[in-house]
């Protein structure tokens, strides 16, 4: 799950970078509002770090000007400047959370975590369909109960499917989502993946649609 970090102090943008790799996130890092405006409105992400203090165009105005070209991408809003009023104006703007500096990593990515559970219709830190689930916190995936060792890149598809249950996602949208650098992005390669999970996860988990993309069954938890 790719994660935009907007934010111009590089050495907290690298710490934040490394608290998402190490909680199995893929983090592009952009340090001033024009770039993060242009990234946020062209390239496909799971959430956003956006600091407001951002030189070029300041983070409210970025958050202004994505929400008035429909970009839903969850919002977590940082900045130093921690009053009422200030996190107010970046909820009414379509800020999603907000943080005050400093922070802790570990709130942080709680927060990104819940956040793009909800943006996927879920609220736990337990997600299940059918005989998958995945627990976020641990960053586990278990099917029917037995957990599955994955590399960070197969988990990352299998989250992703899960958070789309029920709806088929092409190899490109899946590459655009998964892999960590643009170079990498081969949606050819994406079936090379599948067909390894395939073989840990066991058959008839990850479906395919002949011609469309992949897709996980929504199956409601009794």
């Amino acid at each position: 799950m790719r994660i935009l970090v907007a934010e111009d102090e590089v050495t907290v943008a690298k710490n934040i970078a490394r608290a998402l790799q190490g909680a199995g996130y893929v983090p592009d890092l952009v340090h001033d509002g024009e770039e993060a405006w242009f990234r946020g409105s062209t390239e496909p992400y799971a959430a956003i770090v956006l600091d407001l203090g951002l030189p070029k165009i300041d983070g409210l105005t970025v958050l202004k000007r994505w929400r008035g070209e429909n970009i839903a991408t969850p919002v977590l809003i940082l900045s130093a400047r921690g009053s009422w009023g200030d996190r107010v104006d970046g909820i009414d703007n379509g800020a999603d959370d907000y943080l005050p500096k400093p922070f802790q990593m570990a709130e942080l990515i709680s927060r990104l975590r819940a956040l793009m559970r909800r943006s996927g219709g879920h609220a736990q830190s337990l997600i299940s369909t059918g005989s998958v689930q995945i627990d976020l916190r641990s960053q586990l995936i278990s099917i029917d109960g037995k957990a599955i060792t994955l590399t960070p890149l197969e988990f990352r598809l299998v989250y992703y499917l899960v958070l789309q249950s029920g709806r088929v996602v092409s190899q490109s949208e899946l590459a655009d989502r998964i892999y960590e650098h643009d170079h990498d992005r081969d949606a050819n390669a994406i079936e090379a993946v599948v067909s390894r999970l395939r073989r840990k996860l066991g058959a008839g988990i990850i479906q395919n649609k002949r011609g469309f993309g992949y897709f996980i069954e929504n199956i409601s938890q009794t």
